[in-house]
């Protein structure tokens, strides 16, 4: 493919959740934010291990109050549940060797 197929392929995929395989042999999953003549532009969720690893940077719980606060309010409703994060990831599109959309749960 060249490389308006392949930016016409990323944008037609904006805000969707796709696999995207590199001619490196890295796989990522994400949603496509953006797509420039360069790049493509993956919001990438943070895996359990990740969030994990993430507490040495907000070690207190709930929305990091330093005095240990719990978090409170009725379930699904109050602070201190876990919530998705995700991190940008820019791919050059040079090196895109496929894209496939995945289902969304």
């Amino acid at each position: 493919m060249n490389h308006q197929e392949v930016h016409a392929i990323c944008k037609k995929h904006m805000y969707r959740y796709v696999s995207v395989t590199l001619t490196s042999g890295a796989v990522y999953d994400g949603i496509v934010e953006d797509v420039d003549d360069e790049n493509l532009y993956l919001a990438v969720p943070i895996g359990e291990m990740d969030q994990e690893q993430m507490r040495a940077f907000f070690p207190y719980p709930g929305f990091g109050y330093p005095y240990g606060y719990p978090g409170y309010g009725f379930p699904g409703y109050g602070y201190g549940f876990p919530r998705r994060r995700f991190v940008r990831q820019i791919l050059p599109l040079a090196g895109l060797l496929a894209l496939s959309l995945l289902p969304y749960y």
